[in-house]
Parts: C-alpha cells; sequence; structure tokens
C-alpha cells in the first residue's frame, strides 16, 4: 500500500464515521478560543470547560483580562495544570491583543505567535478554527495516531508531522483532519492502550498489524 493510498483511505473513513468532527472547547468568539486553547496545553478539554465558564464571565474580553490582577486570573484557573505560566500567559496575551491588533484576532499564524502563549500550534488552531484557514495544528494526540496509523514516517517534531501530513491531505479537508485525529487518539487510539477493536483502520494501520506479527 503506498502512502497515498494509506492517506485516501483514512480520509474515507473519517468522512463516513466523523463528518461533523470539531473542537470540543467551548467558546462563543475568537478571544475565548485562544484562552481556551491556552489553558488546554497539557490539560484535558473536559477541565478547561469546567473552568472557562467563570473566567469568561470575569474576563469576558481582552480589555478587561489585560487589566486583571495575577492572582484573581490564577484563582480563576488554578485546577488546570501550570497556572502561575498560564496566568502569566493569558495577561500578556490579552495586553498584545489590545496594543498590537486593536482587539481583532489576527488570522495570520505568524501573527497569532507574537500573543504570548500562542505557539505554533495553539496558531494553527486559531486559523483553522475561527477563520477555516487550511492549517494543520499538532498536538499529541495528532502526533501519536499519525505515527502509529502510518500517515508519518520517522517523524521527530510536530512540525515534520505538520509537513507530511498537509503534503497528502487535500487542502479543503486539512482543517477538518485535525479534529479528526485528535478525536480518534482521544476516544480509540488511546496513549496507553489503543483500543484496536473499535477502529476502522486496521486494514490500514502500521500499528496495528505490527501487533499481530
Amino acid at each position: 500500500m503506498t502512502i497515498k493510498q494509506r492517506f485516501e483511505k483514512a480520509i474515507t473513513y473519517f468522512e463516513a464515521h466523523r463528518p461533523a468532527a470539531e473542537t470540543e472547547l467551548k467558546y462563543q468568539q475568537p478571544y475565548e478560543l485562544i484562552v481556551a486553547v491556552i489553558l488546554s496545553a497539557q490539560c484535558t478539554d473536559v477541565r478547561v470547560n469546567l473552568i472557562t465558564p467563570a473566567f469568561y464571565i470575569a474576563f469576558p474580553d481582552e480589555n478587561a483580562l489585560a487589566n486583571a490582577k495575577s492572582e484573581d486570573v490564577f484563582e480563576l484557573i488554578k485546577s488546570c495544570s501550570y497556572p502561575n505560566n498560564k496566568t502569566k500567559n493569558l495577561i500578556g496575551m490579552a495586553k498584545t491583543l489590545k496594543e498590537k491588533f486593536n482587539g481583532v484576532v489576527p488570522s495570520d499564524i505568524e501573527n497569532l505567535q507574537k500573543l504570548p502563549g500562542v505557539g505554533r500550534k495553539t496558531a494553527n488552531v486559531i486559523a483553522s478554527v475561527v477563520y477555516n484557514i487550511p492549517a494543520m495544528a499538532v498536538d499529541t494526540h495528532v502526533f501519536r495516531v499519525s505515527a502509529r496509523i502510518g500517515l508519518t514516517t520517522n517523524s521527530k517534531t510536530p512540525l515534520d508531522t505538520e509537513k507530511q501530513l498537509v503534503e497528502y491531505i487535500p487542502e479543503d479537508k486539512i482543517s477538518i483532519a485535525h479534529h479528526w485525529l485528535i478525536l480518534h487518539g482521544r476516544y480509540v487510539c488511546k496513549a496507553r492502550k489503543p483500543e484496536c477493536s473499535k477502529c476502522g483502520l486496521t486494514d490500514i494501520c502500521k500499528y496495528y498489524f505490527k501487533q499481530k506479527s
């Protein structure tokens, strides 16, 4: 099986079984999504969604967050991972968004990365989800699942994985493919114990064939 055929089969499967895949983070506006994605680093979406309702009430926009006291932000996000660092990044993000971008969340990936707490993965998420730009965000799920199935080969970094994926995924499917891979990794191809018996990709999965041999 060629790499192109493996991608085609994976895409066909996901289109049939996850036709409406989207982020599980709760948000109403681009500012809220940036907050949620910053909080989600090394933290579950479930936990983030428990934190953000009160956070959005306390800091409904970048102006409120830019003027927030660190201790007030920390108090609201202390149940997530690395709350001290995320407190600093959230306030810094809001100040930069206000001062450099007039409160408008940029669509450009390079400009997005000028916001504190926003690396390439987060920038790709925002560009993809908010602006429907064909950007492939690579988190731990995407990195793991892509390698296991065999969509990527000898990838050492998220950027390498991103480049390999966008080479074979049609541009109009890149945004949703990010969610396909995340959700597959979250609910089926789990890190510690992948549930291969529930998976519809075993006929193309390198990991599955390796375990059988």
